[in-house]
C-alpha cells in the first residue's frame, strides 16, 4: 500500500515555496514587524475547532492549536510537532496497518511554558470521543479502540480494522490538540460550559490570545515559547470578525486597512474592481470546496415536542420522497449560477467530491436544467396544483419549503434564482438568511445553526483536510447525526441514514488497493447526490481571499486551514 509522502518543511524549503527569499525580510528576531491585521467576513464565535464545524472557528483556531501534522498547499503531509510521518517504509505503521506511532519533537511546548506530552495527544482523542458529548469532528477519530502513551514523546493508536490511510486523527486544521491540564474537567456534557478554555486554549501555534470578543475581534500576541527561532515574525495580531465579503475586499484591496482578507465570495466584476485599488491581490484555488444544498430528510416544524424536531423520530412530511428532492434539483440552472456568482472562480458540479480528479465520480446529469422533467416527478409523486395559484398540494398540504443560508451576497443572488427555478416547477418558497456568525457557530441553545438545520433546505460550502475524502465522506453516517444528547454536534447536517452506506464507510476505512478506494468513494459519492439526491451540489467553488502586496509569505492552502502557515507571514521591506 503506497501512503502519502512524507515532506519535512524547513525555513528556506518554506521561503522558496512562498515565492520569498530569506534575505528579504524573512528573518530576524521574532515579533519584528509590528501587527498583522486579519479580516474574516464571518466572525469566529469560538476557538475550539471540537464545538464547532464553522470554517471561520476552525482557521481561527490554528493560529493557536495545531495538529501533529498537516497538509500543504499540494495536498502534501507535513510535520508540524513530529519531525516525520508515520509510513510503513520507517515502521510508523504496521505491517497490518491497525497500529500507528506517532513521536513528538523534542522539546515541544505550550504556550505557558510546559511540555506537550504524548498524555495531552491521548486526551484529545477522549476528549472528542467522550460518549456523553458531542464533537463536531467525530469522523477524524473512527476506528480508534485505544491510544497508548509507552512514553512522554510517543503516541500509539490502535485500530479495530486496518486502517490503511491512517492520517485523520492529530492531522489537519479540524483535528488540533489540545492541552489536558486545561481541558481536563470539560469532558462530555461539560464540554461547551468551559467558556475560559473555548476561548482562549492554550496552544503550540505561533500567537496565543489575549482576549477574545465572541462574534467580534480576537486579539493575540506572539507566543514566545513557540518552537521555531524568529517566529512569528509578527508581535501581535488583530483578527477582526463581521461585515460582509465586499468589506472584507475593500479593507485589504482598497483602503489597505487590512492585510489579509478570507473567502471573498464576491462576484467577478466586484473582485476585479477592487483589485484596481492597488493595495492587496486577489489569490485563488480550487480544492475540494463544494456549493450546495442539504436537504432536510426530519421535520422542523416548531410545532413537534420540545427535543423531537429536526430528528430521527419525525421524517419530513415532504422532503423524505426521494421524487421531491430529485426535482428540485433538476429544476435548478448551475450554470447560470456560476456565471452570477463566480465566473471562472467556480465550476457547475453534481459532486460532493469534485476534486482530486481520481476521487471524483463521473455524475453529470445535474448540469443540465430540466424543468419538464422535474414537473413530471412531481407529478407522479402526487403533487398537483389542483386550485390555480401556482403552488402544488397533496393531502391537504401546499408544497412550501423554508430556504436558509447565511447572509452574503452571492449567497442571496444565488436563494433568488433557485426560488425562482423552484416557482417554475409548482413550489413555493420562504427565504431566510441568517448571520454568518451565528449560522456557522456551535451555540447548542441557538436555533439558527446549520447543524441544528432547523428548515427544510438549507445552503452552505466546506471542505476536507488533505486530498483523502474518507473521513469526509464518512460524516454521513447514522451515527453522526446531530441531536439534543449530542448538543446538537454532528456532521450528517440532514440526518441521512443508510444502513448500505455505513457499511460502505466500514469498507472504505478497511480498503487499502488505491483503484478500489477510490471506487468505493464514488459510490459513496453518488449515494448522498445522483442516486438519492440527499445533497444537490451546486458549484465547485475555487477558494478566493486576498492579501495586502506588503505581506510576504503566504501561500494559499484549500486542503487545510487558509492560514497554516501564518508562521512564516512577515512584512515586506
Amino acid at each position: 500500500m503506497k501512503h502519502f509522502k512524507t515532506i519535512l518543511l524547513a525555513s528556506a524549503a518554506m521561503a522558496v515555496a512562498s515565492g520569498t527569499a530569506l534575505a528579504d525580510g524573512h528573518s530576524g528576531p521574532r515579533g519584528r514587524d509590528g501587527e498583522v491585521k486579519i479580516i474574516y467576513w464571518q466572525a469566529p464565535s469560538t476557538l475550539n475547532p471540537y464545538l464547532s464545524a464553522g470554517t471561520k472557528d476552525i482557521e481561527a483556531a490554528s493560529m493557536i492549536i495545531e495538529p501533529l501534522a498537516r497538509f500543504d498547499e499540494n495536498g502534501e503531509l507535513v510535520p508540524y510537532l513530529v519531525d516525520e510521518i508515520p509510513t510503513l517504509e520507517n515502521g510508523g505503521i504496521s505491517a497490518d496497518s491497525k497500529k500507528v506511532t506517532w513521536k513528538l519533537s523534542e522539546g515541544v511546548q505550550w504556550s505557558d511554558g510546559t511540555p506537550v506530552t504524548s498524555a495531552d495527544v491521548a486526551f484529545t482523542a477522549e476528549y472528542c470521543m467522550h460518549p456523553e458529548g458531542g464533537c463536531a469532528q467525530a469522523a477524524k477519530f473512527d476506528g480508534i479502540s485505544s491510544i497508548e502513551t509507552p512514553d512522554a514523546r510517543t503516541i500509539v493508536i490502535n485500530y479495530t480494522e486496518s486502517k490503511y490511510v491512517p492520517y485523520s486523527a492529530f492531522v489537519g486544521g479540524q483535528s488540533p490538540i489540545i492541552q489536558k491540564a486545561q481541558f481536563q474537567d470539560c469532558l462530555g456534557a461539560k464540554a461547551p460550559e468551559c467558556t475560559d478554555a473555548n476561548f482562549s486554549p492554550t496552544g503550540t501555534g505561533p500567537f496565543k490570545v489575549v482576549e477574545f470578543k465572541p462574534n467580534d475581534v480576537i486579539t493575540m500576541e506572539a507566543n514566545n515559547n513557540y518552537r521555531e527561532e524568529g517566529k512569528p515574525a509578527f508581535a501581535s495580531v488583530t483578527f477582526k470578525g463581521g461585515g460582509s465579503a465586499a468589506d472584507s475586499g475593500r479593507a485589504v484591496m482598497e483602503t489597505g486597512e487590512f492585510d489579509y482578507g478570507w473567502n471573498l465570495q464576491l462576484a467577478p466584476d466586484v473582485l476585479a474592481s477592487m483589485a484596481k485599488g492597488g493595495k492587496g491581490t486577489p489569490l485563488s484555488a480550487f480544492g475540494t470546496l463544494v456549493e450546495r444544498i442539504e436537504m432536510n430528510l426530519t421535520n422542523p416544524s416548531p410545532d413537534l415536542p420540545d427535543g423531537e424536531r429536526a430528528t430521527a423520530k419525525h421524517p419530513h412530511p415532504i422532503l423524505s420522497d426521494e421524487r421531491v428532492r430529485r426535482a428540485l434539483s433538476m429544476a435548478i440552472d448551475r450554470p447560470l449560477l456560476v456565471e452570477i456568482g463566480y465566473g471562472q472562480a467556480g465550476r457547475p458540479t453534481c459532486n460532493l467530491v469534485p476534486s482530486p480528479v481520481a476521487y471524483a465520480s463521473n455524475n453529470t446529469g445535474c448540469l443540465t436544467q430540466d424543468i419538464a422533467g422535474a414537473k413530471a416527478l412531481l407529478d407522479d409523486a402526487g403533487w398537483k396544483d389542483t386550485n390555480g395559484d401556482g403552488v402544488r398540494e397533496k393531502d391537504g398540504m401546499d408544497l412550501r419549503l423554508t430556504y436558509q443560508t447565511s447572509t452574503n451576497a452571492v449567497r442571496q443572488d444565488f436563494q433568488s434564482i433557485i426560488k425562482q427555478n423552484w416557482a417554475e416547477i409548482g413550489v413555493d418558497t420562504e427565504l431566510r438568511n441568517i448571520d454568518a456568525s451565528v449560522f456557522f457557530g456551535g451555540d447548542p441553545a441557538s436555533p439558527d445553526t446549520f447543524q441544528k438545520f432547523y428548515s427544510d433546505v438549507e445552503m452552505y460550502a466546506n471542505n476536507f483536510d488533505g486530498t483523502d475524502p474518507e473521513q469526509y465522506l464518512t460524516q454521513y453516517t447514522c451515527e453522526k447525526a446531530p441531536r439534543p444528547e449530542t448538543q446538537w454536534q454532528g456532521e450528517n447536517i440532514n440526518r441521512f441514514c443508510s444502513e448500505e452506506y455505513d457499511a460502505m464507510a466500514v469498507e472504505l476505512g478497511r480498503t487499502g488497493d488505491p483503484a478500489k478506494r477510490q471506487a468505493l468513494a464514488k459510490k459513496m459519492n453518488d449515494a448522498l447526490t445522483k442516486d438519492t439526491m440527499t445533497i444537490v451540489p451546486l458549484v465547485d467553488r475555487g477558494r478566493v481571499s486576498a492579501a495586502a502586496n506588503t505581506l510576504g509569505g503566504v501561500v494559499l492552502n484549500t486542503w487545510d486551514s487558509e492560514l497554516w502557515n501564518v508562521a512564516d507571514w512577515y512584512r515586506k521591506k
